[in-house]
């Protein structure tokens, strides 16, 4: 029974232990949003900021979409929630 119990226990710790780690946010690769907008963030460097490129679905110019530079930074955390970010976008065409 003791063996039983702990075998138990040992394998509900290593069932568990993995979603109490805190996961790491990344923020590199492509992102679409609900209104078909997409951004590319490229490698965030060791102080947090990234730059990327951002494509519009949405306009209210008649100017031709193009393709427009985006700079960001991203605020570390101390490991016990998830970090924030921010960016602004350079529009090319308007």
């Amino acid at each position: 029974m003791v063996q039983r119990t702990l075998f138990l226990l040992v394998l509900s710790l290593a069932l568990v232990a993995p979603s109490l780690s805190v996961r790491k946010c990344v923020l590199t690769g492509r992102w679409t949003n609900d209104l078909g907008s997409n951004m590319t963030i490229e490698a965030v460097n060791k102080e947090g900021n990234f730059a990327g490129s951002y494509h519009t679905a949405v306009t209210s110019t008649m100017n031709e979409i193009q393709l427009s530079p985006l700079q960001g930074s991203q605020h570390r955390t101390n490991g016990k929630s998830q970090p924030t970010f921010g960016f602004t976008v350079n529009w090319s065409f308007s």
